[in-house]
């Protein structure tokens, strides 16, 4: 043992957790993050108060003395908080000209699709300069010019030259305006930095104290999730170093000669001098990681470990399967960050989720109590938590709880008012139930639905990565997590649950156990071979240079070992998988393994594609000591015995100290293990065992679910989660098993499972356009197929006529048997890159008649006897060829691939929809599906009432499309039953064109509406169209003969028909009605996007800019990878100013995308809104209409360099629907509307 004191910190928002390893053995310490009344930082002070007494001398506080310290290790939330709350230092942008508002556009999508003020984080940069500058990737076809081999091995052409004196002005006013900070990304600066670090230079020349340069940070290509962390580093480091610096002042002589390390985000610490605010988002979490994996992982049965920490907010939950899990791109706070972090999911369910009951539903969560007020027990006017149901339920005990609370914080918490809270709402659940619960049943279905909301994340982080959940340990740590982590275990099938001695402090624990990390990366593009020569040099090059980091940092070269990683991919895919040199050397072996494992498949005859080299060189540090605790030679006593509520009720169960437990005591449930103030919960039929190192290691046994037919409204919510789960996990098997973009990366498709009777139970909240339209094709088809729909049958269809949306989205549905009959349908709809016609893409502009937009199917046996197949399929998707002028599906080896990965998502629910059956029964599954629709139904009809009380009972809108064609819409409500007919009588005819729109899509603009004005977060199903009936006339524009033409119809019309009936309802002004729809392509390839627009206004609320509306979420390729993969530039990319409507609330402004194109291709524009511009509402101005514009430019005005001559060629509007044939350095600017304002400005 050290002479000298060794401190692992965990610095949390509310509590300090302190791990010391000192000469008289481990000593904890907890402490109140902020408490100025008693000390300037909690660290230190932690620090100072072991030093007392292990010393037995008195220090100072201001400058505590460090001759007894060995070393400091911290993680902390400082830099979590600050992005949390959007409290870093101003920040300012560099970016590329043309590309300012990049990073605020992001990937488009909307973070709710329900929010219809679509709510978006707040920016981390508040100026942005434009460095006029550019370079672009030269494709190997290319053979003249002027090129430069990049850091990746591509080939880069500088097309502009940034004018130093320019910059240098430009930052000279950020700097006069206050701002010292700088983020500096620049296109294609992953590969040639150059341009990123005249920048760089240029702006510590000025003066700036922090510039945060992208190609230093993180150099991997994709510029948007670069930038993003760009910003990230020059929001928070900042902050950061004022903290040590501030941290280090209190200690004498500024700690000098004592190691001070920080948690990263990836699970390494690193020196404090090299701490980056953008690898410190995770940092506590990742101590709670490593301590879990470090001392729950068996090294002999290599059982792998889900990481469960539960605290008062949300809960964090991990995998451990002998190696740390990392990702490389993560959403953390509403911002994409790229940097190596471990893979944590957090759910924002803990002790202070509030619980309500609401729309006759269980809830919990979101929301939290917080610290303050925090839940009813704390005495401060909180809300109801789940504390407060632990609390009821005598699984928390007042007696070994902090009493800090009531007026002199000198009391216990409040048991009483707990009851009182849950009495009012056992009283209003009895309101609507025959089934009468009492106060305790109340608070325990809370505790039900709170596991099952916990649960949801742990079947995604192991089922998403082909792993079963139940061949996992739970270990369990946090201050909440022992009173829930039996009965999560159980409800996953888990056996074992691990809990540390020091779980409530496992995370400062395990920041103690970290070893020192350096992480080096270099982006690389290339074909990759085993044993590649370049790579291996690559390689070579950053193990010396992480080495020398190391050695810097005290190391010495038998302290160091390295691990080595290639990222690879399969050509013309987005995922990439970083491969952990193997054994063997085989990097294209292992990855795919890997992949297969991931995916379900590897893909024969691509190529494999290196993207970039990672070295990470971990230097061993000296681990905490470990301490054995005595043998037991007699039984446990308790301390105590105290009422519990379980399952089968109150139980009188005994209460342990775990400081008085000894090794190979054994406890069986029903047991209360006290560990300071937290509660670890022995469930009936488990048995605890306390190991020879203190821990307490729990056999779970399996339960069993007693659940009727009738109505209970705890299980209904349980059973909402579980259905949802189903459907989102059919969304991941597919986008993991499928290869095409739209599916994989631009995620256009959607999951759902289905009734009996083929009503939609739940669907996964994918793209709202699919929302509800698959239940008609499920009926459909039913009904078509009848007793011919046999066991092994699954059916593929995409025709209008029996609930197709557009031809492109194809449909496949299985059927679920249950004793030899159909007893539910799963089915999954995805939008294929390519099934023939006129054009590449499958979205022809001028397409009059269904058969020239590709193949149509309605209905065809996919998989017939349990036999895929491929030739009739086959078949079908060349159908179109045979016509003049059109062409079979150009995409044939994507569209099986992808139809089997859509095949393979419905055999993923039918696993689960069997497992659900086996643990609750068929006719319990069966009621709970329909008393879920009921649920939804009830949500609707309230909201019905509280319209027709606020806007009438008839309600009218109309608006017309591009050509003149209108949509009109009478709601009438009657408020008694209450019930709804939406009645679109003296719409328009069909068009001899192609944006008719099938009527399962109005039904799902319907739908999606009524969602939105639903002010709770329900289910979304066939509920909510219970208590609505619709009327279309035959043959109009929203119920086109079987042969017209569609394709438009989903993309367009689809959001007139919102419009129409938001308008009607008086919700927002018009959105900008449009999805924009791009296409461009050859004989060799095809590329299709939806482009983002202006966002309606609301009464509260102004409309957000450059955003997905509506019908559609979809996302767009990133600047980088776009240019990379097709033969285009994007020169301008960014916000329409002026676009939005004028009002007491604006309009979202609409986006200018401009493409430079760099060979002949076939370009195709689908849009709305160039001719009526989108409303606006009581009063506000309308957003401004779109523009689509060509610029031809002539072979004797095509400039050297591309670049140069941006500005030349002849203007032609294009207009709203239109194909043609570009040359090279001709450009396409595309306008898209603004959303309309509300009221009329003040």
């Amino acid at each position: 043992m050290s002479t000298k004191c060794r401190f692992s910190i965990d610095r949390g928002g509310t509590f300090t957790d302190v791990y010391a390893d000192t000469p008289k053995g481990v000593m904890v310490m907890k402490l109140l993050s902020v408490d100025p009344a008693n000390y300037k930082d909690a660290p230190r002070e932690g620090i100072r108060r072991i030093l007392e007494k292990v010393y037995g001398e008195s220090c100072d506080k201001d400058k505590v003395p460090t001759e007894n310290v060995e070393w400091i290790r911290m993680g902390t939330t400082v830099a979590t908080n600050a992005l949390l709350e959007r409290k870093g230092v101003e920040t300012a942008l560099a970016i590329t000209s043309g590309l300012k508002d990049l990073l605020k556009i992001g990937t488009q999508a909307r973070p709710e699709i329900f929010d219809l003020s679509v709510t978006m984080p707040e920016l981390l940069y508040t100026k942005v300069i434009e460095i006029d500058e550019r370079v672009r990737l030269v494709p190997d076809t290319e053979q003249e010019g002027t090129f430069i081999t990049g850091a990746s091995g591509e080939r880069v052409e500088v097309l502009q030259e940034p004018n130093p004196d320019a910059i240098r002005a430009q930052i000279t006013d950020v700097y006069n305006s206050g701002i010292r900070s700088l983020a500096v990304v620049l296109m294609h600066s992953y590969t040639y930095n150059k341009h990123e670090l005249m920048v760089r230079d240029i702006a510590k020349e000025v003066g700036m104290s922090l510039v945060s340069v992208s190609s230093e940070l993180m150099p991997m290509i994709k510029i948007v999730p670069r930038g993003l962390t760009t910003c990230v580093d020059g929001y928070l480091t900042p902050l950061i170093t004022t903290y040590i610096n501030s941290f280090k002042s209190g200690f004498a002589n500024n700690l000098e000669g004592v190691a001070v390390s920080f948690m990263q985000s990836d699970g390494g610490l690193t020196n404090a001098d090299k701490f980056h605010g953008f690898r410190a988002i995770l940092s506590g979490p990742a101590g709670g990681v490593v301590g879990y994996s470090q001392t729950t992982w068996d090294t002999e049965d290599k059982k792998p470990v889900i990481g469960f920490d539960m605290g008062g907010t949300s809960t964090d939950v991990s995998r451990f399967g002998g190696e740390y899990e990392h990702v490389f791109e993560t959403n953390t706070a509403g911002v994409i960050v790229q940097a190596p972090q471990l893979d944590i999911t957090t759910v924002a369910a803990g002790g202070g989720s509030i619980c309500s009951f609401t729309q006759e539903r269980f809830k919990v969560g979101p929301e939290s109590a917080g610290a303050h007020p925090g839940p009813v027990c704390y005495r401060k006017g909180g809300e109801l938590a789940v504390t407060d149901a632990n609390l009821a339920l005598g699984r928390i005990i007042p007696d070994f709880f902090p009493k800090i609370f009531g007026p002199n914080e000198d009391l216990p918490v409040d048991r009483e008012a707990s009851l009182a809270a849950f009495k009012e709402v056992a009283e209003r659940v009895n309101k609507v139930s025959e089934n009468k619960l009492g106060v305790e049943e109340v608070a325990y279905g809370f505790i039900k639905v709170a596991n099952e909301a916990m649960c949801r994340p742990i079947r995604s982080l192991t089922e998403a990565k082909g792993f079963s959940t139940a061949d996992h340990v739970l270990s369990c740590f946090g201050g909440a997590g022992g009173q829930h982590a039996c009965a999560i275990a159980r409800s996953l099938g888990m056996d074992t649950v691990f809990v540390h001695r020091y779980s409530g402090i496992l995370s400062a624990f395990g920041i103690g156990l970290a070893d020192v990390v350096v992480d080096e990366q270099s982006p690389a593009q290339q074909v990759y071979t085993n044993g590649a020569k370049n790579v291996e040099e690559k390689l070579e090059q950053l193990r010396a240079r992480s080495a020398k980091k190391l050695a810097d940092d005290g190391f010495e070269p038998e302290q160091v070992r390295f691990e080595f990683f290639l990222n690879l991919r399969y050509d013309r895919t987005g995922t990439a998988i970083m491969v952990k040199r193997p054994a063997d050397g085989d990097y294209i072996k292992a990855f795919e393994a890997n992949y297969k494992r991931e995916y379900g498949f590897t893909i024969s005859g691509r190529c494999i594609m290196l993207d970039d080299v990672r070295v990470r060189a971990i230097g061993k540090s000296m681990a905490l000591s470990t301490e054995t605790i005595p043998e037991a030679t007699a039984s446990p006593v308790p301390v105590l015995h105290h009422k519990t509520y379980f399952e089968s009720g109150w139980l009188d169960t005994p209460v342990y100290r775990l400081e008085n437990l000894q090794a190979n005591h054994s406890i069986a449930g029903p047991a209360i293990i006290m560990q300071g103030g937290s509660t670890i919960l022995v469930e009936p039929g488990c048995t605890a065992l306390i190991t020879p190192l203190g821990d307490i290691k729990i056999t779970v046994s399996v339960g069993s679910f007693k659940i009727t037919t009738e109505l209970n409204h705890i299980s209904l919510s349980i059973f909402s989660h579980r259905f949802m789960s189903i459907a989102e996990q059919m969304g991941r098997a597919l986008q993991r098993t499928s290869i095409s973009t739209n599916i994989k990366e631009r995620l256009d498709f959607s999951c759902a499972l289905f009734g009996p009777d083929g009503g939609l139970v739940a669907n996964a909240p994918h793209i709202p356009v699919h929302l509800g339209a698959m239940g008609a094709m499920v009926r459909k088809q039913r009904d078509m197929l009848g007793d011919d729909w046999k066991e092994g049958d699954v059916v593929v269809t995409n025709h209008p006529s029996v609930g197709g949306s557009h031809l492109p989205d194809i449909t496949v549905i299985t059927p679920v048997f249950s004793g030899g009959k159909a007893v539910f349908y799963v089915a999954c709809r995805g939008h294929h890159a390519d099934i023939g016609g006129t054009t590449p893409g499958s979205i022809p502009p001028f397409s009059k008649r269904l058969i020239e937009e590709g193949a149509h199917i309605k209905s065809f046996k996919l998989v017939s006897g349990g036999v895929f197949q491929e030739e009739g399929i086959t078949e079908i998707l060349m159908e179109p060829g045979k016509h003049e002028g059109m062409s079979g599906t150009r995409a044939l080896s994507d569209n099986l691939a992808d139809l089997r990965a859509q095949v393979a998502a419905n055999q993923k629910g039918i696993k689960l929809m069997h497992e659900l059956i086996e643990q609750y029964g068929l006719e319990v599954v069966q009621g709970y599906m329909q008393y879920v629709q009921d649920n939804a139904a009830t949500a609707v009809k309230q909201m019905l009432r509280k319209i027709a009380e606020r806007e009438g009972t008839v309600l009218t809108a109309c608006d017309s499309m591009d050509d003149g064609t209108d949509i009109k819409l009478k709601v009438t409500i009657d408020p008694e039953v209450p019930r709804a007919t939406f009645d679109f009588t003296g719409t328009g005819a069909q068009v001899y064109a192609n944006h008719n729109c099938p009527s399962a899509v109005v039904a799902s603009a319907i739908i999606y509406c009524l969602r939105c004005l639903v002010d709770e977060d329900i289910p979304l199903n066939q509920g909510c169209m219970h208590p609505i009936d619709i009327v279309i006339q035959e043959n109009s524009l929203l119920a086109p003969s079987e042969k017209c033409a569609v394709v438009g119809g989903n993309v367009l019309t689809s959001q007139r028909v919102t419009d129409v009936v938001l308008q009607a309802f008086n919700a927002c002004a018009d959105s900008q009605g449009d999805t924009n729809n791009l296409t461009f392509g050859d004989e060799t390839f095809g590329y299709y996007e939806t482009i983002s627009g202006g966002a309606g206004a609301g009464r509260d609320w102004d409309g957000t800019s450059g955003v997905h509306t509506h019908m559609t979420n979809t996302r767009i390729t990133d600047a980088e990878i776009f240019e990379r993969r097709y033969p285009v530039m994007l020169s301008r990319f960014h916000l329409r100013e002026g676009s939005g409507g004028k009002g007491n609330h604006a309009g979202g402004e609409g986006v200018h995308r401009e493409i430079i194109f760099l060979k002949k291709l076939t370009v195709g524009i689908l849009s709305e809104r160039r001719a009526i511009a989108p409303n606006g509402r009581q009063g506000g101005g309308n957003g401004v209409r779109g523009k689509n514009t060509i610029f031809e430019v002539t072979p004797e005005k095509l400039a050297p360099k591309i670049w140069a001559g941006r500005h030349n060629g002849q203007a032609l509007n294009f207009g709203a629907k239109n194909s043609i044939d570009v040359n090279r350095g001709d450009r396409l600017l595309i306008e898209t509307p603004g959303g309309g304002a509300w009221g009329a400005k003040q």
